[in-house]
């Protein structure tokens, strides 16, 4: 894969007792050290135009000078620093980095994962919360529709992330021309993201929300990819799937309850590769959370090594959804008028 990366982003500092710190970046780093094929990129950073194509410009604006001010808590969860500022635009200039590669033909080996923070997908239009100041996702996707060389129509966010990518739902919640998934922990921070959010207005039904219960495991993200995924996913038709790529779904992810194996981010990345195929859509990767620091290198190694030749091992034939997600799904598939027979 190639990689966008800038130790600007390392500058971001929220202080030590917070999870998302800049060792982040530096374990993905040394963890992908010992991979085959890896390459860096370092791109331009965002401008405050792109910001505002999704973002309230005022709003960003006052980021801007709330880091000049010195930064601080913006909420109890969000703080910054100076540089901030320049991490944010960063970030966001390595999604719609990610994007533009992708649109330009980058794709198996060469498919773009950018690894920028601080995260975003739960910046709201108009505010900061939940860690991320630029929604980046969301700035990338508006990119690339407004970007007349690429001829984008419609985009597919996926959001794997164990928290609700609240940000990304709202700023495209009465769009028709994103489709936002997310796969996320019921009841987990921030607290949205029911199934019956589907959008609204022209975006109605382009919001597909699986929140799941604690202690899910691989066999259930895989039937909600299998299932209802690529079914509302298929028939959209994207030119262009980006993945909000959190790892904090981890079972040994400190902050959720989720059971997902290293194995599945192998399994999930090779079916969204597929669906993105079959769909002859460009794909691309954009880091959100993941706070275990070993986990989160190993497993975005997992999705280098996917695009790198490796057969992901598909779970055990007796490891089937419980009832219990698998009602999930089926109320899923109802939101959405699907009519898709369960794996």
């Amino acid at each position: 894969m190639q990689f966008g990366y800038s130790e600007v982003c390392l500058a971001h500092d929220p202080g030590s007792r917070h999870p998302e710190s800049p060792d982040r970046l530096r374990a993905i780093q040394e963890g992908l050290k010992k991979k085959h094929g890896v390459d860096y990129v370092e791109p331009d950073p965002c401008d405050i135009d792109a910001m505002a194509a999704v973002h309230d410009r005022e709003y960003v604006e006052s980021v801007q000078e709330f880091c000049a001010d010195g930064g601080g808590s913006w909420d109890p969860d969000t703080t910054a620093v100076e540089e901030t500022w320049d991490a944010a635009c960063q970030s966001a200039g390595l999604a719609c980095w990610a994007a533009e590669t992708a649109l330009e033909g980058a794709a198996g080996r060469e498919t773009p994962f950018s690894l920028g923070r601080p995260p975003g997908h739960h910046a709201v239009e108009d505010d900061a919360m939940g860690f991320c100041f630029v929604n980046n996702v969301a700035v990338a996707a508006q990119h690339a529709l407004d970007h007349d060389d690429y001829d984008v129509d419609r985009v597919a966010i996926i959001d794997w992330d164990v928290h609700h990518g609240n940000g990304t739902q709202d700023i495209f919640y009465d769009r028709g021309d994103v489709f936002f998934v997310s796969l996320h922990e019921q009841g987990l921070y921030p607290g949205t993201g029911e199934i019956d959010e589907i959008g609204e207005g022209d975006g109605k039904g382009t919001t597909m929300n699986v929140p799941v219960p604690a202690g899910t495991d691989d066999s259930e993200y895989l039937a909600a990819l299998d299932g209802p995924v690529t079914a509302a996913l298929t028939d959209f038709d994207p030119d262009l799937v980006l993945v909000s790529a959190g790892f904090d779904a981890h079972r040994h992810d400190p902050i959720s309850r989720v059971r997902l194996s290293t194995e599945a981010y192998a399994l999930m990345t090779d079916r969204i590769r597929s669906l993105a195929d079959d769909a002859d859509a460009a794909l691309a990767f954009v880091l959100e959370g993941g706070y275990s620091l070993d986990v989160l290198a190993d497993s975005i190694g997992m999705v280098h090594e996917t695009f790198d030749g490796r057969e992901p091992i598909e779970p055990d034939d007796d490891d089937d959804p419980d009832d219990q997600a698998t009602s999930v799904l089926e109320d899923v598939l109802d939101a959405h008028g699907l009519d898709v027979e369960l794996p």
